[in-house]
């Protein structure tokens, strides 16, 4: 009986090969699994250390002032030149009312200088033209006395043999002295005519100089009215490409100084992936080589895409407190370097719905 009972066991064993398909089965799929990762490995690099990224800007006002008006809600999707903020422009319309007062201003003081340098130029041809007219008289004067110092030496040489009276003596004497202080008289007033004529051309100088003045002041306040003008348009902030509004932190009243960010806007409208590959895995990666990317929100979906640049330094290079492994305990820390990835499927809708933060997956297809 023991003996039929072990000779059905062994016909039951060799019936019953179950264990050694299974067996089979693990190893042949655990070798096709190993050799198949391995051959990918061979052609692919890949990391889930990546992430969504797009053009944020951050909407920053030129000046102060108080604001006046939101024109933005949280979210909402904006065009380029779409009015954002509005501030108070009072206290900038008050200022280019001023500049132009002051602009006003300096183009009247240049039309004094014109007229005070026309006036000067038509003394100095007022005080040119007495400098001839003594010059006329002093040629006449010349003349006169010439005659008279004539007269007086044949006077003086008839007077020796009492020819003549002594009174027509003394007149040809008279006739010469007053002939003489006429003449000294004449070019005294030459001589001051001369003087007053240089006095002129120097205050003609002095008003030409005056017009240089106001015509640089005229400059100098209509850069000033332009400077308002632009300060009162910074008053009216836009939006300088399209996209969407972040949450709004800014609310009407409220004083905001320039330079300050009031909230951001995203332009999501372009995006790509920023992937940080280790750096063993930089071997063989170049720019233009095939990717695919698998979002986390989109995980059945796959996304054309190329890898574009290298960043020039690694990610910890660029952080708020970088590793200094001059000091310390050298730890040797496999860094990460960031790669950026952008789509070429631009026409694929699916891309217009990834936003900036979100998670994905990279695959390198390595050539």
């Amino acid at each position: 009986m023991a003996q039929t009972n072990e000779t059905n066991n062994r016909n039951g064993k060799k019936r019953n090969p179950v264990f050694l398909i299974i067996l089979l089965i693990l190893i042949i799929g655990g070798g096709w699994f190993g050799i198949s990762k391995y051959i990918h490995s061979k052609h692919h690099e890949e990391t889930d250390d990546a992430q969504v990224s797009a053009d944020i800007i951050p909407v920053i006002p030129h000046v102060s002032g108080y604001v006046k008006q939101v024109m933005v809600h949280d979210n909402q999707e904006i065009k380029k030149g779409d009015t954002l903020v509005i501030l108070d422009d009072r206290d900038y319309r008050i200022k280019l009312e001023e500049a132009d007062a002051a602009f006003a201003t300096a183009q009247t003081n240049l039309g004094t200088a014109r007229a005070t340098t026309s006036a000067a130029r038509a003394n100095i041809a007022s005080s040119q033209a007495s400098v001839g007219t003594v010059d006329a008289q002093i040629e006449a004067a010349k003349v006169n006395l010439w005659r008279a110092s004539q007269d007086y030496d044949r006077y003086a040489n008839l007077i020796t043999d009492h020819s003549i009276t002594q009174q027509q003596y003394e007149q040809a004497l008279a006739a010469k002295q007053t002939a003489e202080k006429q003449l000294a008289i004449l070019e005294e007033q030459k001589k001051q005519a001369s003087q007053q004529t240089n006095v002129v051309a120097q205050q003609s100088n002095a008003t030409a100089q005056q017009i240089n003045v106001a015509n640089a002041a005229i400059r100098q306040k209509q850069v000033d009215v332009d400077a308002a003008r632009l300060n009162l348009s910074y008053t009216v902030i836009t939006a300088q490409q399209d996209g969407k509004v972040s949450k709004i932190n800014v609310q009407p009243g409220q004083f905001v100084q320039a330079g300050q960010a009031l909230f951001s806007l995203v332009h999501s409208t372009k995006v790509w992936v920023v992937a940080n590959f280790k750096e063993t895995q930089l071997n063989k990666m170049r720019e233009g080589q095939q990717v695919v990317v698998t979002a986390d929100a989109f995980p059945k979906h796959k996304f054309e895409a190329r890898l574009s640049s290298f960043s020039p330094a690694t990610g910890a290079t660029f952080a708020l407190l970088p590793p200094d492994n001059a000091t310390g305990n050298f730890v040797k820390v496999v860094q990460r370097l960031p790669v950026k990835i952008e789509f070429t499927d631009l026409s694929d809708s699916l891309v217009k719905k990834l936003r900036p933060g979100l998670n994905v997956s990279v695959d390198v297809h390595l050539d």
